[in-house]
């Protein structure tokens, strides 16, 4: 006995299954269906999830002109776009989508490469859904970064977000810091030319100019400049008696600059500006010190006192011989002299 079916869902397809195997899609309007067939409707508005194997179902030519079937290959995921608007990720394997009722587009990716070279906008990479899919990298603010790929250098990244497909190849970006930059050459014990022991404390400002030499040509840039100034450090105190470098201590910094210029520039590194913070001497030189100090003042002090005196003796003498040349003025100078005893 059969029994009439009326298919009237404009917004459903009606399929038919005897004992869980697929038979036929029914037609819109009135189809006949036997008693041992049981009838399934599916909402046309969803994708479609086959109740057996989608490749038999699909050998239905009616079925197969109703829907859009899609392969992603294992190394593959696919973007499910629904009237332009990103829905969900699709993995591995075929996947099967209604025509007609919703306007469904996609994006295939290869995750087999790092670049993302397929049209997916930036706020898509970063929603949840691909966290599993995409690996995020940041260059921060004044930093410049170097991406490398395998080990090996791509290209300069300015600051931002980048985003990488995850894949079994390593992916890096190593950063440098493009500001101007302190550097501290500190505790330094440097002996003088006349053997002086001493410690110095030496101050100075870098930036980096070149990104990939500094990060890429050569290894650790900031210890080889410090190494750099450290040397140029002791050549210029070891050509100096201790005298002589307290004397030329301004002189240092020049110096320092014109040696590391080159290294610097070696290293993708441009030196702004040095100088030295402190010179340190172990106590007994600084007593020592002190004395010749103290000593030089005395003989200052000495020699000014005996400037007055022969100024004071010079200035007497010029008095007695211009009493002697003038009696008059010999008179008016006794007369002061009495003058001031008188009042006594």
């Amino acid at each position: 006995m059969t029994m009439i079916y009326k298919n009237e869902n404009p917004y459903g397809a009606t399929l038919v299954f005897k004992n869980g195997v697929y038979l036929r899609m029914l037609k819109p309007g009135y189809n006949i269906v036997w008693p041992s067939e049981a009838v399934y409707t599916y909402d046309m508005t969803k994708p479609f999830i086959p109740a057996c194997d989608l490749a038999i179902m699909l050998k239905d030519a009616a079925l197969s002109d109703a829907l859009d079937v899609l392969d992603v290959k294992d190394n593959e995921i696919a973007l499910q776009y629904e009237n332009g608007l990103f829905k969900r990720v699709l993995g591995p394997g075929r996947h099967a989508f209604w025509k007609g009722i919703i306007d469904y587009s996609f994006v295939k990716t290869d995750l087999s490469k790092v670049e993302i070279t397929e049209p997916v906008d930036k706020a898509i990479l970063g929603r949840s859904d691909l966290q599993s899919y995409v690996r995020a990298i940041s260059v921060l603010p004044n930093e410049k970064g170097v991406l490398m790929v395998d080990n090996k250098f791509v290209k300069v990244l300015e600051p931002g977000i980048y985003y990488f497909w995850k894949c079994a190849v390593p992916v890096a970006i190593v950063a440098a810091d493009m500001r101007q930059l302190q550097m501290e050459v500190s505790g330094q014990e440097i002996l003088t030319r006349d053997k002086a022991a001493l410690r110095m404390n030496f101050d100075a400002q870098y930036r980096v100019k070149d990104v990939v030499r500094a990060l890429v040509q050569n290894k650790d840039y900031e210890k080889q400049l410090y190494t750099g100034m450290q040397l140029a450090l002791r050549e210029y105190v070891g050509g100096y008696t201790l005298d002589e470098l307290l004397e030329r201590k301004e002189a240092l910094a020049p110096f320092i600059m014109k040696a590391v210029a080159g290294k610097a520039e070696g290293l993708g590194l441009e030196v702004l500006g040095c100088g030295i913070r402190d010179i340190i001497l172990p106590g007994d030189m600084k007593e020592i010190l002190n004395q010749v100090l103290i000593a030089e003042k005395k003989a200052q002090a000495n020699t000014i006192m005996r400037r007055e005196e022969t100024a004071s003796t010079r200035s007497l003498l010029n008095t007695a011989k211009l009493m002697e040349e003038n009696e008059m003025l010999y008179k008016l100078k006794e007369m002061e002299y009495w003058s001031v005893l008188l009042k006594e």
